[in-house]
């Protein structure tokens, strides 16, 4: 009787530890897709630094900057300016 108590309480027990396992093992894929969806994500993020990079070493970058952030134009330009409909 003794033998058969502690069988049925290791199977019990290892029926359990067995339940607990599946449950982290789900947790542990679900976290596995979500590093490798940020995994993309930060591959696709260096690629886009990488072009960013060369972008900001040509002239059309120096020229875009000098219009938009400093207000500067060539010599020969023209600006028009919109009325104020006041």
């Amino acid at each position: 009787m003794g033998v058969l108590l502690v069988t049925l309480a290791i199977c019990m027990t290892l029926g359990y530890k067995q339940s607990v396992l599946k449950a982290q093992g789900k947790e542990y894929a679900c976290q596995l897709q979500e590093l490798k969806k940020q995994k993309k994500q930060l591959k696709k993020d260096k690629e886009d630094l990488k072009e960013f990079k060369k972008y900001v070493k040509t002239d059309e970058y120096v020229e875009e900057i000098a219009r938009d952030k400093l207000g500067l134009v060539y010599k020969d330009e023209i600006i028009f300016e919109p009325e104020d409909s006041k």
